[in-house]
């Protein structure tokens, strides 16, 4: 990490100061930000965002090659099937973990991938009031690619909008407006215009979809999916409240569920290369590794790394009945880079790209950061700690 730039902020940061960034962050907001919205920014060297970069395009090539789809056509199931599939997915999220390698370098390696949008909207908010509050320098950005808080979000447009107008667009999740990440979809309809719908809020007319803006009916053209079945998946009676969004309509999907099993951990069994830690199916495994101690289970079908094995115990391999929906993966050993006033501090970079229908591959547009000193990246692996929770990383234009 850049050394200078986390000195001289270090040097000016103030509780008073941090207090102030999150009452700016909050202000204007329909409610207020429900997650941990970390202390400082993560500011990268050239070397290291240009590693990520380089790590990030060998993964897309894998997901770009023939045969993608077929590949991974296991990956999704049979039960969440939605019809209609598209053929590209229009959001990509590369989740690296800060490390270092053999030779002390530090180097970025892959922990997670997903083929379904992120923070994209609020990342811009969360960085613009970085830089008022803690005067971060005018040459410093979050934007890849060259580009601009307002060519990003041209091309945030062109991917969600395409040939519709706002209105014809919706912003779609299972209790929408008590999301956790709420307030990425009020910053997405500040910037976009798109109305922000509820799943039991769709109105279905033969293969239509329809919303109510005021005493309004409206036609749904495209629905910008934030909804991941595995928070519906315990509700057998969901398709009872709500139109049953599996059958074919005559509705496009930004990005089309079936994205989120293609592009996820199904594929690091695929992937290879020095940024990649070395991941089979654990139905695959001819022989376990003697350092089992450096490996993690995670099953392939779980949100939010909910039954990730990380310390493998006698017994936990036979356990598994299903091995074919698991994965055995090396584990990372994040390095904690950000210096804090009280020690190391852990560092997890997402990598977002924007891929409109009209381009013939992603665009890697934006980044998202986050902050741990816990056993793993996540809320219930740092509770009462400080300097950690959601950020994002400046680098130089």
């Amino acid at each position: 990490m850049n050394p200078l730039l986390r000195k001289a902020f270090n040097e000016n940061f103030t509780e008073d100061k941090y207090a102030e960034f999150l009452l700016s962050l909050n202000a204007g907001l329909q409610k207020p930000i429900e997650f941990r919205i970390a202390e400082s920014p993560v500011f990268l060297t050239d070397d290291f965002r240009d590693k990520l970069i380089q790590a990030g395009e060998e993964i897309i090539d894998t997901i770009l090659q023939p045969g993608f789809k077929e590949l991974t056509d296991r990956a999704i199931p049979e039960k969440w099937k939605v019809a209609n599939e598209r053929g590209h997915p229009h959001f990509i999220a590369l989740d690296f973990g800060i490390c270092k390698d053999e030779a002390g370098n530090v180097v970025p390696k892959l922990i997670e991938l997903q083929g379904f949008p992120s923070l994209y909207g609020f990342q811009v908010h969360l960085a613009e009031n970085y830089r008022h509050t803690f005067n971060i320098h005018g040459n410093q950005t979050i934007f890849f690619n060259g580009l601009d808080k307002a060519s990003y979000l041209q091309l945030l447009k062109e991917t969600i909008l395409g040939p519709y107008s706002p209105e014809e667009v919706v912003l779609m999740d299972v209790n929408a407006h008590n999301q956790k990440t709420a307030v990425d979809f009020y910053v997405t309809q500040k910037y976009l215009g798109t109305p922000i719908v509820a799943l039991e809020e769709l109105i279905q007319e033969g293969d239509q979809l329809f919303y109510m803006m005021g005493e309004e009916k409206k036609r749904i053209r495209r629905i910008y999916n934030r909804l991941i079945f595995d928070e519906i998946d315990n509700d057998p009676e969901i398709f009872n409240k709500a139109p049953d969004i599996r059958q074919p309509l005559d509705v496009e999907w930004i990005t089309h569920p079936n994205w989120f099993y293609r592009i996820s951990k199904f594929t690091m069994p695929f992937l290879k290369g020095d940024y990649v830690p070395k991941t089979q199916f654990l139905h695959e495994v001819k022989e376990l590794p003697e350092d089992l101690h450096n490996y993690v289970l995670k099953p392939l079908f779980s949100f939010a790394g909910q039954g990730v094995i990380i310390d493998i115990m006698d017994g936990d391999i036979e356990n598994i009945t299903d091995p074919e929906n698991w994965i055995l993966q090396e584990k990372v050993s994040y390095e904690p880079v950000v210096e804090s006033p009280d020690g190391g501090v852990k560092v997890e970079v997402r990598l977002l790209y924007l891929w409109p229908d009209k381009d013939e591959k992603p665009t890697l547009a934006i980044n998202l950061a986050r902050l741990s000193r816990g056993k793993m990246i996540g809320v219930r692996y740092n509770k009462n700690f400080d300097w950690v929770g959601g950020t994002t990383a400046f680098m130089h234009k």
